[in-house]
């Protein structure tokens, strides 16, 4: 998937990206979860906490293949398969100091 197409309906900002698509040290916000579907895959991610709105935190990945990845949302700390949070959008949280 390119970490650049929007979802059905979902119109992003620049500095928006899938999730599976950054790499490890990336902080930001959820902006949605899915492309209009609302598959159970989905269902479950939100569930799972994965909301418009919620800090989430890309901590590791595995080697070779990048998969799975740690991905802290709020205070929980899960591993995924890169094909699980495809259709997790986030946007990209911008640093207070720039060097």
């Amino acid at each position: 998937m390119d970490a650049f197409a929007a979802p059905g309906g979902m119109t992003l900002a620049p500095g928006s990206f899938s999730l599976s698509a950054l790499p490890p040290g990336t902080m930001g916000t959820v902006i949605g979860v899915g492309q209009g579907e609302n598959t159970s895959l989905e269902r479950r991610l939100m569930e799972l906490g994965f909301v418009t709105g919620e800090r989430i935190e890309i901590l590791t990945e595995a080697w070779p293949g990048r998969d799975p990845f740690v991905v802290r949302i709020g205070t929980t700390t899960f591993a995924l398969r890169r094909r699980e949070v495809e259709t997790v959008w986030v946007e990209l949280a911008h640093s207070s100091n720039s060097t």
